[in-house]
């Protein structure tokens, strides 16, 4: 069997309601298409998804012209594009950043630009406010996973990020993504 190098990546953000998934994963699966990625959640009461979708060509094609029929009956917002193949850089190095801080505006701004400032990409951000048990404080916590480029010195990157992050007050640990 030939490898399939045909990608769909789609966005979809609309009022949340039981279903949406169900709809949209059968429309998919009957396009002859297949689910790869996804990341889905809900805020607000507004649910979003972002979704890379593989199949060959024609079933592709099928799936696409479906999206406005699709878009109108789960009443979404669906923005699809294609793409292929990705050549990652073979030299990245999978770290993860952990922050938890007092909710102030300007983090996750700060977090990105120090990242960017070293050519650090940033490949998936999680982020979450969150009352403090006990005290009810309002706090910020992130998750993000990072690709450092291999030739950079993670002795002095830490020790950078750790400076970056007292400047700031906020607790944040930088360590390998093991598995």
């Amino acid at each position: 069997m030939q490898p399939i190098n045909n990608y769909l990546v789609l966005s979809a953000l609309g009022d949340d309601r039981p279903g949406i998934i169900d709809k949209l994963s059968k429309a998919i699966l009957d396009a002859e298409c297949n689910v790869c990625d996804t990341r889905m959640t809900v805020l607000s009461g507004k649910f979003a998804i972002l979704m890379k979708v593989d199949g060959s060509w024609d079933p592709l094609a099928r799936l696409e012209v479906q999206l406005p029929e699709l878009q109108k009956n789960l009443k979404l917002t669906i923005i699809a594009e294609r793409t292929g193949p990705v050549d990652r850089p073979a030299k990245l190095l999978p770290y993860g950043v952990d922050v938890v801080a007092l909710d102030q505006p300007g983090i996750v701004h700060n977090l990105a630009s120090f990242f960017a400032e070293r050519q650090i990409n940033i490949e998936d951000m999680i982020t979450s406010s969150y009352a403090a048990a006990h005290t009810g404080t309002p706090m910020f916590s992130v998750r993000i996973s990072l690709g450092i480029p291999a030739d950079v010195h993670i002795a002095s990157l830490r020790d950078e990020f750790m400076d970056f992050c007292d400047s700031m007050n906020i607790d944040a640990v930088l360590e390998p993504i093991k598995g």
